[in-house]
């Protein structure tokens, strides 16, 4: 991958990679993952496209500031201002999880920053906060469990969201939850649990209609975490929407299927986001 680059958006280090160029492409990871996420997506898209991938503000390699409101309404503002940052007016975006509920805010409020969206695998209206993360959320459970608990945790929790087991590797694993090992990561991650609040996607449901933008919904249906049922829902809400099934893929389906996604983005691109 190319190297870590790093912009200051309202007083924080937003990290992030960049491939390629063209019509800017940007990519938004979700929890509790990080901008590698799109590691086998981004090499092949950055032929056509100028692609980059941030770490949400609290993930990665950005900043994890202590008193900040990192929610995904809080997230959209950040990158919509960190588009600003690069000199992008106007952008291709696609997430996954939470950050397709952070692409969904920000052609909600920004409608004239997006060209076309991609939502895989997303949050939306009330399919989040999943329960799997309920038990962390009670008190104390943050005080009493130490960075290497939490990484145990997530460790059991990731393969719960592939299909195919064998993809969920010790490598991957390691990708995504080495951000979260120390005792500046676990309580950065006790800080995004304690975010995930569906009143954002709920707030804007109503207002999905109105959204002029080609949109591609990916979903693995086998998805433990976002339920495939959201997704035929989501397609309704969203006039220009089309749903492509990811058939036998869970919820880290950029894992396992990442040259069907990567096809199927640039096929979606070079109908619908390829102009300024």
């Amino acid at each position: 991958m190319s190297t870590t680059k790093y912009v200051t958006v309202e007083g924080h280090q937003i990290a992030y990679e960049e491939m390629g160029e063209g019509t800017p492409l940007l990519l938004f990871h979700g929890i509790p993952t990080n901008r590698t996420l799109w590691r086998n997506v981004m090499p092949q898209l950055s032929s056509h496209y100028r692609v980059i991938a941030p770490d949400l503000l609290n993930y990665g390699e950005s900043d994890m500031p202590q008193d900040t409101d990192v929610s995904i309404n809080a997230q959209s503002r950040i990158m919509s201002k960190f588009m600003g940052a690069l000199g992008i007016s106007r952008a291709n975006i696609a997430g996954h999880d939470i950050g397709g509920g952070v692409a969904q805010l920000m052609a909600v409020k920004h409608p004239e920053k997006v060209n076309a969206i991609v939502l895989i695998d997303s949050v939306c209206f009330d399919s989040w906060p999943i329960p799997e993360f309920a038990p962390l959320l009670e008190p104390g459970v943050e005080e009493k469990t130490t960075s290497d608990e939490l990484v145990n945790i997530l460790k059991d929790f990731l393969p719960k969201g592939v299909f195919d087991q064998s993809v969920m590797t010790e490598d991957l694993v390691r990708l995504y939850v080495g951000q979260w090992s120390s005792d500046q990561g676990k309580a950065a991650m006790f800080r995004n649990l304690r975010r995930l609040n569906k009143e954002y996607t709920q707030a804007i449901a109503g207002e999905l209609k109105h959204l002029p933008h080609e949109t591609l919904i990916l979903w693995g249906d086998h998805d433990n975490f976002q339920k495939p049922e959201y997704a035929p829902q989501l397609e309704q809400a969203i006039p220009n929407a089309s749903l492509v099934w990811l058939v036998n893929a869970g919820h880290w389906s950029i894992d396992e299927q990442p040259e069907k996604v990567t096809k199927l983005i640039g096929d979606f691109l070079q109908k619908n986001g390829n102009h300024q």
